[in-house]
């Protein structure tokens, strides 16, 4: 395996360049990683009605004139709306009602990366600090694709990993 060579599934990669594009965009740290998460579970559970591994969940919270219930704000990130709360810690991503915990999606990202991460966050990072953040905000997911691991299409890819190589580049 190449030197800067990384097999993982898309998920991780997903919810670390969300994250750093939300540091881009102005979100703490802790911040940024929550609505990462929430992207790469949006992202996942599109994929998965799509190719029929999961059932549309019926409508949650959502009122007849589309907005969200009680505190609940949403954050444009990478093409999705994340839906959040401001809580005593900041800003905090939604998921099945509850505030996403940072220090679990750094625990999830640690893990799946091993000590690739600091290497792939500082790339990322350098990626999204070359780009305005105004254009970030509207490229982020088509870099991402760019760079994302390769897998099989359709279900054949479903929780695969693939491998990427290099830092994510400008294209």
């Amino acid at each position: 395996m190449a030197k800067n060579t990384v097999t993982i599934n898309r998920a991780p990669v997903l919810t670390l360049w969300a994250s750093v594009v939300a540091e881009r965009l102005g979100y703490n740290r802790k911040e940024a990683l929550t609505l990462g998460k929430a992207v790469a579970g949006l992202t996942a559970q599109s994929k998965g009605r799509r190719l029929g591994i999961y059932k549309p969940s019926p409508s949650r919270g959502k009122r007849p004139d589309g907005q969200s219930r009680g505190e609940e704000f949403w954050v444009e990130l990478c093409g999705r709306g994340i839906p959040a709360v401001d809580t005593h810690e900041g800003v905090r991503a939604v998921v099945k009602d509850k505030p996403v915990d940072p220090d679990s999606v750094e625990r999830y990202l640690e893990t799946k990366f091993g000590e690739s991460l600091p290497d792939v966050r500082a790339a990322m990072t350098e990626l999204a600090k070359s780009i305005k953040p105004s254009d970030l905000a509207e490229r982020a997911f088509r870099l991402y694709e760019e760079f994302r691991p390769d897998i099989p299409a359709g279900k054949r890819g479903w929780s695969r990993t693939g491998s990427t190589q290099g830092s994510p580049r400008t294209p």
